[in-house]
């Protein structure tokens, strides 16, 4: 039997996490699960998989949490200290689901730990990149990549060597607005937004792929997760949603990762790892009824955020968190109906030219590139 974390346990990483094990609980064993403010369905959760511990970020909730928690065995706990603490704990596995930079910091707990992280947050990796890579290193652990495409890029390079690639694909799926003109883009709700057309995934990261915020966030991921180098690295837009990533070696072959548009599937990669997990799904594989696979290169003129993130890569140091921070203020006020859809990039445009901060070495450093970040964030929107 293994031992789990899960931070985030109510979100869709999360809940697609405890389905696979629901499956198998007679191989884990659930150490903690952690959730924003949802204390109801984290406490129903925590009974169900018997958690040693449930922890909810939203200090405010404590009390109701261990009302839900009543008459059992699980300690509660509330607030960003204990969310630290709860990925703390020893665990065979930490998977790493919260959204946002909010997640950051019980990550790089979970690595200090060194043990296994199978990472869905990619804005902790994105803000902490150089911070985080270094932490892997010194405690030896071992990273896995639970987005489907960086997990589709890990299993492509399984048993090759990073000197050998010639190209990283990372595909995406365009989002909702994939083929809408850039007069209709400012038009776009918040709404038509969270409608993804292939996928089922929060509000904020739905905006993220409408934006296309999201594969530049996976790019500058793709970019600490397998140092190949910036000019190996690409986007392509795929419709389908079918092939996950790609790999080109020297030699001219291509590996390509293909499944159904289903998180179990990488999440199974990477509780199983490195062998294999059945994935019962509602829907298999069938190439035959899809048709067709297309692919088009992306248009950074409607969706400027891949080209942001590459040079906010290029750039390097704080840059990135500076990215991340703006863009998820940006979010939040679009998906308030405080801001347009098309302002969210030109407001990360924005910050990026007013802020460039140094190089931060470490977490505390992270985080005060962040906050400054989000200040100057909401100081521009409040002004117009």
């Amino acid at each position: 039997m293994r031992s789990i974390s899960i931070l985030g346990a109510t979100g869709s990483i999360g809940s697609s996490t405890l389905d696979l094990i629901r499956r198998e609980r007679d191989q884990w064993r659930v150490v903690a699960l952690t959730a924003n403010g949802n204390v109801t369905e984290l406490a129903k959760l925590a009974r169900e998989f018997g958690a040693e511990v449930a922890v909810c970020a939203d200090a405010s909730r404590l009390e109701a949490l261990r009302a839900a928690l009543a008459g059992s065995s699980i300690a509660a706990a509330a607030g960003e200290g204990a969310l630290v603490e709860a990925a703390s704990r020893p665990a065979d596995m930490t998977v790493a689901a919260i959204v946002g930079c909010a997640g950051l910091a019980p990550t790089m707990a979970a690595i200090a730990h060194g043990r296994t992280v199978a990472l869905a947050n990619k804005e902790a990796l994105v803000s902490a990149g150089e911070v985080m890579t270094a932490l892997v290193t010194k405690h030896g652990t071992t990273l896995l990549p639970m987005d489907s495409e960086h997990n589709a890029i890990f299993q492509c390079l399984a048993g090759n060597s990073h000197k050998d690639v010639r190209w990283i694909t990372l595909t995406a799926s365009g989002g909702p607005f994939r083929d809408w003109s850039l007069e209709q883009l400012g038009g776009a709700t918040a709404a038509q937004a969270v409608k993804h057309p292939n996928w089922d995934m929060g509000a904020k990261i739905s905006v993220d792929s409408a934006t296309m915020f999201n594969k530049g966030l996976e790019f500058i991921e793709a970019y600490h997760l397998f140092p190949v180098g910036l000019e190996r690295l690409r986007i392509i837009v795929h419709p389908q949603s079918i092939v996950h990533s790609m790999v080109e070696y020297r030699d001219g072959s291509t590996l390509a990762q293909l499944g159904p548009s289903d998180m179990r599937v990488p999440i199974a990669s990477c509780l199983a790892h490195p062998a294999r997990m059945d994935t019962p799904l509602s829907d298999q594989l069938d190439l035959a009824a899809i048709g067709e696979l297309t692919f088009r290169a992306p248009d950074e003129v409607r969706f400027p955020a891949t080209r942001l993130a590459r040079e906010a890569a290029r750039s390097g140091g704080g840059i990135p968190a500076v990215l991340n921070a703006a863009n998820e203020v940006a979010v939040a006020a679009f998906l308030a109906g405080q801001i347009g859809f098309t302002r969210i990039a030109a407001a990360v445009e924005e910050v990026l030219c007013r802020y460039a901060p140094q190089a931060p070495a470490a977490l505390d450093e992270v985080l005060a590139v962040d906050g400054e970040a989000r200040a100057v964030a909401h100081a521009l929107l409040a002004g117009g």
